[in-house]
């Protein structure tokens, strides 16, 4: 309690200028060298127009550049005080002197008003957006999906539908992309890029396999897409993925660590702790017939981004 709330009440930036470039030589490698990163990053900026979910969360190089250490101490006075601070204590301990040492410690922070809230709402997509990245690297396929936000009815319909369609060697798309049509080496699709607090993506992805197209593997993905809405799950399908989801979910709570992770993030994005036990009940009320009316939904052109990495000739091959 006293070296956590020491942070908070006497933060020292040291070596501010020598981290700033770190980061900024991390974010270089990350946009310049790294084509499935530079790519997902001009995939969000076409994805959102409006929502901060569309800005790269370090920022853009330029502000880096610009950023001082007098801002950076405002940002962090704003944002890092006690009314925007959520805590979870696990384990072998005594509420009582838990709540007292909290008190003593973290109650010496200084009150500060509340962090202006996220009031930008992403308007609907009214056609399907497009980018193409040209580079030697490997080809890549994004596809995205606008969705709602974790507190929406619909969360655990596209949990269910991550594992049929995305989770691992057993997934529709794996068995479909890499194992019957071998155009790809990995194929997934999962829910919550960039986040999952407010509306974000559903994303759909594929690495091509050597001699296939990324154009081969967007066309294979919308066609179990199409599946997903024109055939209703079979009910051992989903019986099996209701499983794999609740079984993900009591993972994550083994650990004292892994159960304060949750805790703290559920009340942060939920506005509620409680939530993270109701998970359970609200994947086993998922239908067969939700899935298909979500993928209608949600699944279509107007409202999807695509994103291509298109392999060319590198400068040393020409």
């Amino acid at each position: 309690m006293l070296m956590e709330s020491d942070r908070f009440l006497n933060p020292v930036l040291r070596e501010f200028y020598k981290e700033k470039d770190v980061v900024m030589e991390e974010r270089r490698m990350r946009t310049e060298t790294q084509p499935v990163g530079k790519l997902l990053e001009e995939f969000l900026a076409v994805a959102y127009k409006a929502h901060p979910y569309g800005q790269p969360v370090i920022g853009h190089m330029s502000d880096l550049e610009a950023l001082t250490r007098s801002e950076a101490e405002a940002f962090f006075r704003t944002h890092y005080g006690p009314t925007n601070l959520t805590m979870a204590i696990v384990g072998d301990v005594d509420p009582a002197r838990v709540k007292a040492l909290a008190t003593e410690y973290f109650g010496r922070i200084p009150a500060r008003p509340h962090p202006r809230p996220v009031e930008t709402v992403e308007p609907p997509q009214q056609g399907e957006r497009r980018v193409i990245i040209e580079d030697p690297a490997q080809p890549f396929v994004l596809i995205g999906y606008h969705k709602p936000g974790i507190n929406h009815p619909d969360n655990a319909v596209f949990d269910a539908i991550t594992d049929i369609v995305g989770m691992g060697r057993t997934s529709r798309l794996y068995k479909s992309l890499v194992k019957e049509k071998r155009i790809a080496m990995y194929a997934s699709g999962f829910q919550g890029m960039p986040g999952n607090k407010y509306p974000g993506l559903f994303l759909f992805y594929a690495v091509p396999a050597r001699g296939h197209s990324s154009q081969e593997c967007e066309e294979a993905i919308y066609a179990e897409i199409e599946r997903l809405k024109d055939e209703v799950v079979d009910a051992e399908d989903l019986k099996k993925a209701k499983t794999r989801a609740r079984a993900a979910v009591i993972r994550q709570l083994r650990s004292n660590s892994g159960l304060a992770g949750q805790l703290t993030a559920f009340e942060v994005m939920t506005g509620d702790w409680r939530n993270l036990f109701k998970q359970i009940d609200q994947i086993d009320q998922v239908t067969a017939e939700d899935i298909q009316r979500v993928a209608r939904q949600y699944f279509t052109t107007k409202n999807r981004t695509v994103g291509i990495i298109q392999t060319t000739t590198s400068e040393n091959e020409s």
